[in-house]
Parts: structure tokens; sequence; C-alpha cells
């Protein structure tokens, strides 16, 4: 019986330790997607069904498409602009813009235009 007992205790362990190796090698997280279409004045909404921490927020473009800014809303309801204003080409990725600590983002909205009909967009966070 104590065999058994120790067997089962080896094996949680090994894979507790598995488990949390994953997640600290995981430090991108993404926060979200959208669609950005052709001559927009609105933004396109990603509502996040749980709240994210993160430090810092990347956005990539499946397509090309002109970047104005991204909308960050934090869970005490508190707004953070991101202001890019530049084109991004295909499989691009803006720099990283950070915050000056880690927050729970709870909604973000993603403001600009395709270069075609639609673009692909993504949001990712830094944890």
């Amino acid at each position: 019986m104590k065999m058994k007992s120790w067997f089962s205790v080896v094996c949680l362990s090994m894979g507790l330790l598995g488990a949390s190796a994953t997640a600290q090698a995981d430090d991108d997280i993404t926060l979200g997607r959208t669609i950005v279409f052709e001559n927009t004045d609105y933004g396109a909404p990603i509502p996040l069904l749980v709240c994210r921490r993160v430090d810092a927020i990347q956005v990539k473009a499946d397509r090309n498409m002109y970047l104005r800014k991204v909308v960050a809303t934090f869970k005490n309801g508190d707004t953070k602009t991101f202001r890019f204003y530049r084109n991004i080409k295909e499989d691009d990725t803006t720099d990283w813009r950070e915050l000056p600590y880690k927050r729970c983002v709870k909604k973000l909205e993603v403001f600009g235009e395709s270069k075609n009909s639609s673009a692909g967009v993504r949001v990712y966070g830094r944890t």
C-alpha cells in the first residue's frame, strides 16, 4: 500500500513540476483578435472574458493596414490609449508598448484602416 501512495505522490509532483515550467516559459499571451475594415472611423472591440494582467502590449497584423491606436480598458474602469499612427505590413508586429506596472486588462479597442477590404489583428500581452 505504501508503494502505491509513494508512486502517486511522485507522479503528481512530476506533473506539477512540468506544468509550472510551462507556465513560466510562456511570457507572451494572446489577449484577443479582431478584424479591422477599410474606411472606418470606429474601433474594433475585443472584449476579454477574464481579466488578464499584463505590463505591455504588441499588435500584429495579418494583412497590410494602417494602425492609429489601441485603447485598453482596465478592471477599475480606467483607460490607456496607445498611439501608433503607422503602416503595418502583412505578418509584421509593432514594438512593445509598456505600462508602468502590471494592470488587469478587461477590454481592448483597435482603431485603424485596412489597405484591402479587411485585416485581421492580434493583440499580444506580456506578463
